[in-house]
């Protein structure tokens, strides 16, 4: 059902005073509220809603005010739930104009919104926070023309996987789905199972190699025996099969797979699409979710270095050839032409568009570089600082939404919450400035003005 006009909403039931009145109309949250052009995201947002039967849809500003602000304080579902009930700020950031006593919402109707959006609505807010720099003079057109494009990886929240482990867990996994669906096994090895993975475990420390493996046939074995018992117990039954067919693709995937095998393996049963992405770090030389491309100003803007372009790059390909797709779409989503993009060593041999191919220099290029392309490049590792504060500040640091399309997103999200937590720094020294040159009316203004 397409969603109505918002309206007062509450303003009938008059349950308090309004929220303009108690809130201080100097806080960066109630500036920031003020300054987002949220007809412009209900406007994009809208077109996933149809006409038709069926309840309501929640305001487009109160959810996209919720995923702003989770990301922007690094708040989980819950947690945000909790502090915006009790919180008068979030809730006039949200559209709220009366003080609310309980949710108007659930917090599952958050992971939903989340993936009725998808990852093409939800870069509308990315937008939204780089014009509002722009409109704000945290930022200017011309910063986002010159950038440096890196990759990282997102974590997924799984465990670190091990063989043994990953056989064990599927065998569980498999004989809890017989009991629940009244399939008799011929044995579930539930005691047997455990025993074998303690083994594996006591004698891989102990680095007596020669028994570990014999424990892990053992739990291979196990895993065996469940999945060809399943598929003789649910026969032609179409209804058992279609139910058993991802869990037994996963199962024999987990069964087939060996230790250092090419090709794609199966790290975690909840999120099969999580991959092994080495990066060259020396205290983690693995990590397991997905790569993602990050592009900031190749300048510090005035407001900070904004976040101009995220997206997550599923199936681990080489950074280089990633361009053919990243800066197409930072000049679709930023309206502005590329003039330089700075990368690092690992983009050589790049397989980017011919028309934006000139303009790429990595760090140890030598042809064609400049005094001033020299100084340029000398401004690459700008990008890793944001990259930390994306990991542990919004969120991108474990990444928790499911799917493949969670991944795009929570990139994206943090993003969104990075920049527009920059934005409220920016807004909250403006109005620290305004006041102090209120007071000292003696100021000299165009000192004043340079300080802006």
């Amino acid at each position: 059902m397409r969603l109505g006009k918002r309206g007062n909403r509450g303003e009938a039931q008059r349950l308090g005073p309004r929220l303009d009145q108690i809130v201080d109309p100097n806080h960066p949250l109630v500036k920031l509220a003020q300054r987002i052009d949220w007809a412009f995201i209900e406007q994009h947002l809208d077109a996933v809603y149809r006409d038709g039967p069926g309840q309501p849809p929640l305001p487009i500003r109160l959810m996209a005010g919720l995923a702003i602000l989770k990301h922007m304080r690094n708040l989980s579902d819950e947690k945000l739930c909790e502090i915006w009930v009790e919180n008068p700020y979030y809730q006039l950031f949200c559209g709220e104009v009366f003080f609310r006593h309980t949710l108007p919402f659930d917090r599952s109707s958050m992971s939903r919104w989340r993936q009725r959006m998808g990852e093409g609505k939800l870069t509308v807010l990315l937008q939204e926070s780089l014009h509002l720099a722009t409109r704000t003079g945290a930022a200017r057109p011309a910063d986002f023309t010159r950038v440096i494009v890196d990759t990282t990886v997102q974590p997924k929240a799984v465990a670190f996987p091990t063989d043994a482990r990953l056989l064990h867990r599927a065998r569980e996994w498999l004989v809890k789905l017989a009991h629940k669906h009244g399939v008799a096994l011929r044995q579930s090895y539930t005691r047997v199972g455990k025993s074998a993975l303690v083994r594996h475990q006591r004698h891989a420390h102990a680095r007596q190699f020669k028994r570990a493996n014999r424990a892990l046939r053992t739990l291979r074995t196990y895993l065996g025996r469940v999945m060809r018992d399943i598929g003789r117990k649910i026969g032609a039954d179409a209804s058992l099969r279609e139910r058993f067919a991802q869990p037994l693709a996963l199962a024999h995937r987990m069964h087939a797979q060996r230790y250092r095998q090419r090709g794609p393996k199966v790290y975690s049963l909840h999120a099969p699409e999580v991959e092994c992405i080495a990066k060259g770090k020396a205290h983690r030389p693995y990590e397991f979710g997905v790569k993602v491309s990050i592009t900031t100003p190749l300048r510090r803007c005035r407001g900070g270095q904004f976040v101009a372009h995220v997206a997550a790059l599923p199936g681990n390909p080489y950074d280089g050839h990633t361009l053919a797709t990243v800066l197409p779409a930072i000049i679709c989503q930023n309206g502005t032409s590329l003039i330089r993009v700075i990368t690092d060593d690992g983009y050589r041999g790049h397989k980017a568009p011919p028309t934006q191919a000139p303009c790429v220099y990595t760090s140890s290029q030598k042809r064609g570089v400049t005094a001033q392309i020299k100084r340029e490049l000398r401004r690459r590792p700008a990008v890793e600082p944001v990259i930390g504060h994306l990991k542990a500040d919004h969120r991108m640091g474990r990444n928790y939404l499911a799917g493949q399309a969670g991944d795009a997103a929570n990139a994206l999200l943090a993003a969104v919450g990075y920049n527009f937590r920059l934005l409220l720094v920016w807004l909250a020294g403006l109005g620290g400035l305004l006041r102090t040159l209120i007071r000292n009316p003696s100021t000299d203004t165009p000192n004043a003005r340079c300080a802006t």
